[in-house]
């Protein structure tokens, strides 16, 4: 008895409470186990589909207005800004050199007169071709597409 006249339990021995922990355990486990084999029996309970006579499915042909597509693809990208560049021809020159140009000055290039030069679209080389004057303006004529290895 306690001090207030109530009599306290005394807590089971840990051997006692063990036992019954390990005996809720494996009641759970024998359930679990049982309702694992409940649903292999059901599983086992479907038939099997059959493959003698396979019916095909049919699908809707995907397709859009004749001669659209061109014309959608080519309208998103018509008001896309590009950097266009043509190179003539290239030199390496000392400061020195560049600090002493003037109006007149004749720097030379590592290609020929009538050379194609280079036409390069946001610094990537996409065609060659050749210089012309038309209506008092230089101009180029694209001679040569350039592919992806051929740059």
């Amino acid at each position: 008895m306690s001090d207030d006249g109530s009599q306290t339990q005394n807590p089971p021995p840990s051997s006692e409470v063990d036992e019954a922990s390990d005996a809720r355990s494996t009641a759970g486990m024998e359930q679990l186990l049982d309702q694992a084999e409940a649903d292999l029996a059901a599983a086992d309970a479907v038939p099997a589909p059959s493959t003698a006579n396979p019916h095909p499915f049919p699908l809707d042909e995907l397709q859009s207005e004749p001669g659209t597509d061109d014309l959608v693809s080519l309208n998103i990208l018509s008001d896309v800004d590009l950097d266009l560049r043509i190179e003539l021809g290239r030199t390496h020159m000392r400061l020195e050199d560049v600090l002493q140009l003037r109006s007149g000055s004749v720097v030379a290039l590592d290609r020929l007169a009538g050379d194609p030069v280079d036409v390069f679209v946001n610094d990537r080389l996409v065609a060659r071709g050749e210089v012309l004057v038309l209506n008092e303006s230089f101009c180029v004529r694209v001679t040569e597409l350039v592919t992806g290895g051929n740059a």
